[in-house]
């Protein structure tokens, strides 16, 4: 592990084959978006309220651990996932559930409390869109789409929301009949059968596709086919810097590189295409 000189950009696999990048896949909420930073504040709270009203329920601090546990380790996946391991537990207290789909309508009606302000500012005109996305996001999709690379969005955030706040943030038009997101079908959406249409539909080898990402499983899906995984370990709340417990999850799934947003996208492109100072010598 380095860093590139001057920069907070970590080299986590150095032995990358760079430079044949033709399409990329971008993780949505905590990569590019900032629409929902804080909705772990709203779902791990709702699950310890759940759980401490069943028949069998541990204290409270254990309950908490519980589900921040899970909550963390299913990040990335469709929502639902969360719910239906919340359904388990609620089972393994002696309770009876409600199916997970109620739970998580209950939990979208919660976020939805704390997060209108923001969607209503974007769309209003109060709200600049760069505000509300990790900085260097728009600059880095215009870098790519220059570059003719194919951008992909696939988030485990129901789809109809996606592409309203892509829509807000005015990103929509990068990734035009490219944006993917859970569905209530949701064994119909996955972000490894994104990635497996990405390869197969375009004839790609594993290391022309890059994924950007602040979750486990896009990193580990990424890895798992041969791409390039940038690990995005953004502070969601400051908009700078790292988050060490982002980081060193990144890393256990895979990632290649660290980086904490896009302020640095120039040079993290340089590297990934092997231009300038990092070119194939």
């Amino acid at each position: 592990m380095h860093f590139i000189p001057d920069t907070q950009i970590e080299i986590i696999h150095p032995d990358l084959e760079r430079g044949h990048i033709r399409h990329a896949l971008f993780d949505f909420d905590g990569t590019l978006s900032l629409i929902r930073e804080g909705w772990q504040g709203v779902m791990i709270p709702m699950m310890v309220k759940v759980l401490q009203e069943t028949p069998e329920a541990e204290s409270e601090e254990g309950i908490r651990h519980v589900v921040t546990e899970y909550v963390d380790r299913l990040t990335g996946k469709q929502t639902i996932y969360q719910m239906f391991q919340l359904c388990e537990e609620v089972r393994k207290r002696g309770g009876k559930p409600l199916e997970a789909l109620e739970y998580k309508h209950i939990y979208h009606n919660r976020l939805w409390e704390r997060i209108e302000h923001r969607v209503g500012g974007l769309k209003s005109g109060a709200v600049a869109p760069d505000e509300m996305l990790l900085p260097g996001s728009r600059a880095l999709l215009e870098n790519l789409a220059s570059r003719g690379v194919s951008l992909y969005l696939a988030s485990g955030t129901d789809i109809k929301y996606v592409e309203d706040e892509t829509a807000a943030l005015k990103v929509g038009g990068f990734f035009a009949g490219r944006i993917y997101g859970a569905l209530d079908r949701y064994q119909d959406f996955s972000k490894q059968m994104i990635i497996d249409k990405i390869l197969k539909e375009n004839g790609l080898r594993g290391h022309e596709l890059v994924t950007f990402g602040d979750g486990y499983v896009e990193i580990e899906n990424t890895r798992g086919v041969g791409g390039i995984a940038v690990g995005v370990a953004s502070d969601e709340e400051k908009r700078a810097g790292i988050d060490d417990w982002k980081r060193n999850r990144l890393i256990q799934a895979g990632a290649d590189l660290i980086i904490p947003e896009f302020r640095e996208q120039a040079v993290l492109l340089e590297y990934l295409f092997a231009e300038g100072r990092f070119s194939h010598r």
